[in-house]
Formats: C-alpha cells, structure tokens, sequence
C-alpha cells in the first residue's frame, strides 16, 4: 500500500503578508502525512521590478520573462522568498530543504518558443521530473520547498509557473505515493463571484469549467491552475483542492470539504 504524499502550492498575497505565511506554515508543518511546498512569489517580483524601473508585462496571467526580469526572479524566489519559507519552517520543527528544479537535477525544462507572435522570454515549459531523486528525498524525512524556477540542463535557470510546478511534481511522485494536490491562496476555493466570499464552488467538472470560462466567472490567472489540475488528475494524482490557505489546519481533522475539489468526470 502507497505512503500518503500531499503536495501544495502557496501563492498570491499569502507570500508577502507574513502574518498570513506564518498561519500557513504553521498548518503546513502540522500536516501529518509527506509533503512537499511549491511557493510562487509574482507579486514581489513584480513590487521589485516596479521599483527598478522595469515594465511588468502579463498575458493570460503569465509572466514575459525578459534578461532583466530573470534577474529580479532570481533575487526574489530563491533569494528571499524560499529562504525566508524555510527558515520559518524550521521555526515550526518542519526540517526543510529548499529548492529550485536546478538544485539536485530535480525539474529540467526547456526555453517556451514564441508562440502566436507572442514571445514568453526565459519562462520554461516542464520536460522532466526526477521522481526518483525526489522520493528519496522525502523518505529521508526532509519536507522539499520549490520555488517556481526551472533549469534547461544547459546552465540557465527559467522562470516556471509555480502552479505547473506542483501538478507536475504530484504527478511524478504519484507512482511513489498516494499523492493529493492543493493549491493554496487567500480566497475560500473557485469562486463564480470573487467579490463573494459565499460563491464557493464546491465541486468543479470540466463541463462546469467551460460553462463558467465561458461566462468569465473564471479568468486570468485561475485558467492555467484549473487546467494544471485536470491536467494532473488524468495523469495519476488522486485529489485536487483549491482552497483557502488557513484550510490546512482542518487537513488532521475530521474535516472533509476542504475549498473547491476538482473532479475529471
């Protein structure tokens, strides 16, 4: 019988409110079962290139990566954000190892081509996981934090989506473990009305998903999480919550709806 792995991403304005990380943390260290963070950290790299001067450029709530902005990714993922997340870790007796997909070979991707005229930059598109290597890790009780850069084997770091990051890791590690996927950020799940805290929708199937797509209930950055998750779920992960960062402190209970669960059926 599979181990019990738990993969979640964090991201959004949890990761520059440190009131609101350290009630994530907290509950993520708490989380019984294996375990890996996947951390985004886009709003201060954006904060940073506003304040370097340089022109923040998104489409469909993906990030143009020119020379300059890689820089300001470099500084603010693996230099503050993931070295801040685990040292607090630590704090909370959560013995982590924190990562970028260069680190131990673990997520090789390669250089996104333009595409319809559009030309992503340094952004890398996910080719390999080290399932292996990874799984190794974890049984020696270390907890993983990723933080969403890439490499292309080739000496350059990439700019990844974190989101694509963790469905991918769920993915690779889903033949080691029984693996469950949540996504974390500070909204109670999906929601058809953002402004309504009481919109939740608790269940998502992929007909509901075009219908609401369809309507603009969901849009931007939530289209490329949504279809990270059907994504991971066609390709072996058992669960799939978008859900409210504080959720995780119910992960230990007898608290069962946890956010939005997505569904391929």
């Amino acid at each position: 019988m599979k181990k019990n792995l738990s993969v979640f991403k964090i991201g959004g304005a949890v990761i520059d409110d440190i009131g609101q990380l350290e009630i994530f943390l907290q509950g993520f260290a708490a989380v019984a079962s294996k375990k890996i963070l996947v951390h985004g950290g886009g709003k201060s790299v954006s904060s940073m290139s506003g304040r370097l001067g340089l022109e923040v450029k998104m489409i469909d709530g993906r990030r143009i990566t020119d020379e300059e902005t890689l820089e300001v990714v470099k500084m603010m993922l693996p230099g503050v954000a993931n070295k801040t997340i685990v040292a607090m870790l630590q704090k909370y007796g959560c013995n982590a190892l924190g990562f970028t997909g260069a680190d131990g070979d673990m997520i090789k991707a390669k250089k996104r081509p333009p595409k319809d005229g559009i030309d992503y930059g340094f952004v890398g598109d996910i080719v390999r996981v080290n399932g292996d290597r990874l799984a190794g890790i974890l049984e020696l009780d270390y907890t993983p934090v990723f933080t969403a850069m890439t490499h292309d084997g080739k000496g350059q770091l990439l700019n990844t989506n974190a989101d694509t990051i963790a469905s991918s890791l769920a993915v690779a590690l889903s033949g080691f473990y029984e693996t469950e996927l949540y996504y974390c950020f500070e909204k109670p799940g999906v929601m058809k009305d953002v402004s309504d805290e009481k919109s939740r929708i608790p269940v998502l199937s992929p007909s509901l998903y075009r219908s609401y797509k369809k309507s603009g209930a969901i849009h931007s950055g939530m289209i490329p999480k949504i279809d990270n998750a059907f994504e991971a779920l066609a390709r072996g992960v058992s669960r799939i919550h978008i859900c409210h960062y504080r959720d995780i402190a119910n992960l230990n209970s007898a608290v069962s709806e946890v956010g939005t669960l997505i569904v391929n059926h």
